[in-house]
């Protein structure tokens, strides 16, 4: 049974979580969530439990209980949704790449289409629109 464990104490090792579910029976595997850019913990992972009755009794014995200073969310794991495509934002009209796109510097446009807001002129300067027309010269 895979098991899903959060609220995981940052400074949390694998090799103590499996020590942990260990006390309920046999560990196949334990596993720590890291950030891919970091690689700091993510504060959840997951337990695989050969047994089902061990991985149960693991999971009431220990939802709840305080681990490393962090109380425990236990519970069994879902299966894995499968996800969408993420959007492409590289395209003409991304979030600030395109031509009418975001917070470019796009002819004095900016949020889309534009009319003030927070965009620069064409030449790269601040423009000051306030969004209404009106422009506020300091």
């Amino acid at each position: 049974m895979n098991i899903f464990v959060s609220n995981i104490n940052f400074r949390t090792r694998q090799e103590s979580l499996e020590e942990l579910f260990s006390n309920y029976g046999d560990v196949e595997s334990a596993h720590i969530i890291t950030d891919r850019e970091t690689g700091r913990s993510r504060g959840f992972g997951f337990v695989e439990m050969p047994n089902d009755d061990e991985a149960n009794a693991a999971i009431e014995a220990l939802n709840g209980k305080e681990f490393e200073e962090k109380e425990l969310n236990v519970s069994q794991a879902r299966p894995r949704e499968e996800r969408r495509p993420r959007a492409n934002f590289d395209g003409p009209r991304g979030y600030g790449r395109g031509p009418r796109g975001g917070y470019g510097r796009d002819n004095r446009r900016s949020y889309g289409e534009g009319h003030g807001g927070y965009g620069h002129d064409a030449r790269g300067r601040y423009d000051d629109n306030d969004g209404y027309g009106r422009e506020d010269r300091y």
